[in-house]
């Protein structure tokens, strides 16, 4: 069996998953990398040539096959090369009664003095264990293996991050990597996939999700019922619930309210979830709509849909909400009114006094109506943006006042037969359609890349209307959520009591 330093990729990203390790190792194909996946790669790439060109002459090893490979890195390592770009190691060893053999390829081995500092390069901006365990177990792979290798410990452990700066990582003699393949021999050995409970936001991402959200679905596994966690869904199936009709059956609000599940160290409650999962729980059962109150939807004649796209930290210099798009509905509508940042190093904050500008309008002509948006992150950004650029006329904390979030306003009213309340969930529900065949938000992201990488201003101009149109269309699909939901005003006797 061969275990190598990439298997800690498969299982850590997107997120944990013993089964996509069992999958891989069945040769099981996933789905093709989407546009966000090859973008990263690409930047990756250029993220390890620009460093490679600081770190003076090189053997360069990355075209020589696997097993050739270790056996030049040793003889460079004899020689004192003083950077080796692409190096491999390979060490036979027994876990758990398995020999196996495990390879290891870091980006570069540096020599420092009498000895070589191992180094690797990484987009992630933040190389920390709770939030890239991936990372740093990987390196300290890395480190064992130099040691296995050559009877000496490597100088340092470092990653050249996306920030590029290097940051070192503690060697622990390679104790945790081998704990963790110990868990990969075994998973490989089995003779059934282990059980994973699906989730939608821990499988997004995934090339597998298509596959294993297709079982939930048949199985119709209680782990997609909306606020099942990870947790519950593993302490469910130790009981005997694997299946929604199974969790009806066995309990009533009071009792699932009852039942422990792990919460960090310690055990909690569901609590007062426990009647809103069983709700889900029989409306995905039956496939009917339950409503529960009212929709808190304040009364006007117009509203504004608000959405942002935004690049996180790891992938900018600076979080960076490179579009604010807004539109104005209702009896008085207006055009697509979006801000979009421009290439230059002012174009961050000049597309945040065009939004206020848009924004200051918008007051101007419809007075303060709602700003309807959904989930959080819009009214988290607009507290980034004050506290970066400042609100100098208060326009921005007009727009936080007026906020609604429909997110909320839907969870706290109605009881939907699907397994998330993601807008692109509800609006695929309610039969909104798009006219773009792909979108979302890492597609707009890549895309975004994309516009910033070209110096071909018709191919920049051709993808920044793509990705307006998106936007355009997410505000659309909110407006489209918001009348659906204010229909559903139901009558008193209609209410769930």
């Amino acid at each position: 069996m061969r275990l190598t330093a990439s298997d800690f990729m498969i299982y850590w990203r997107p997120s944990p998953c013993e089964l996509r390790v069992f999958l891989h190792e069945k040769g099981e194909p996933g789905a093709e990398p989407g546009a966000f996946d090859e973008v990263m790669r690409r930047l990756g790439i250029l993220h390890e040539r620009e460093h490679l060109a600081t770190l003076g002459p090189y053997l360069d090893l990355s075209t020589v096959l696997i097993d050739e490979r270790v056996g030049k890195t040793l003889e460079a390592i004899a020689n004192k090369v003083p950077v080796i770009y692409q190096p491999a190691f390979a060490v036979r060893h027994v876990i758990a009664g398995t020999e196996v053999e495990i390879v290891g390829a870091p980006d570069f081995l540096i020599l420092d003095g009498d000895g070589y500092v191992i180094q690797d390069c990484k987009m992630s901006r933040r190389i920390e264990a709770e939030i890239h365990p991936e990372i740093i177990v990987q390196v300290q792979l890395y480190g064992w293996l130099f040691e296995r290798s050559t009877g000496y410990f490597a100088k340092e452990l470092q990653v050249y991050n996306g920030m590029k700066k290097i940051v070192g990582v503690e060697d622990d003699g390679g104790e945790w990597a081998l704990a963790v393949l110990k868990n990969f021999t075994a998973i490989r050995q089995l003779r059934e996939e282990p059980y994973e409970p699906v989730g939608w936001s821990k499988c997004g991402g995934c090339g597998f999700n298509e596959r294993c959200m297709e079982n939930a679905e048949t199985d119709h596994s209680v782990a997609l019922v909306p606020d099942v966690d990870q947790n519950l869904a593993r302490t469910l199936r130790g009981i005997g619930v694997t299946t929604r009709k199974e969790l009806l059956s066995k309990f009533d609000s009071v009792s699932l309210s009852e039942l422990k599940r792990p919460h960090g160290k310690t055990h909690r409650r569901v609590g007062k979830t426990a009647e809103r999962i069983l709700d889900f729980a029989e409306s995905m059962e039956t496939q009917q709509e339950k409503i529960l109150c009212a929709p808190a939807i304040p009364p006007f004649p117009n509203y504004v849909m608000f959405d942002l796209e935004g690049m996180p930290p790891h992938l900018d210099e600076i979080e960076n909400i490179y579009l604010w798009g807004m539109q104005v509905f209702g009896t008085n509508p207006s055009a697509f009114m979006p801000a979009v940042a421009g290439f230059g190093p002012d174009g961050d904050r000049n597309c945040w006094l065009a939004f206020l500008s848009n924004a200051e309008k918008i007051f101007d002509t419809w007075g303060e109506i709602p700003f309807v948006h959904w989930a959080p992150y819009e009214k988290t950004k607009l507290n980034l943006y004050i506290d970066r650029y400042g609100d100098a006329d208060g326009i921005a904390d007009m727009v936080k006042a007026n906020l609604l979030d429909l997110l909320t306003v839907a969870r706290n009213s109605i009881v939907l037969p699907v397994p998330s309340f993601s807008l692109k969930v509800i609006e695929q529900y309610i039969g909104f359609k798009r006219s773009q065949s792909e979108f979302g938000g890492q597609w707009a992201m890549a895309m975004f890349i994309m516009a910033v990488e070209t110096n071909d201003e018709s191919k920049r101009k051709q993808i920044m209307g793509e990705i307006l149109k998106y936007n355009e269309e997410d505000l659309g699909a909110t407006w489209a959520v918001f009348e659906w939901l204010r229909a559903k005003t139901p009558a008193a006797s209609q209410i769930q009591e």
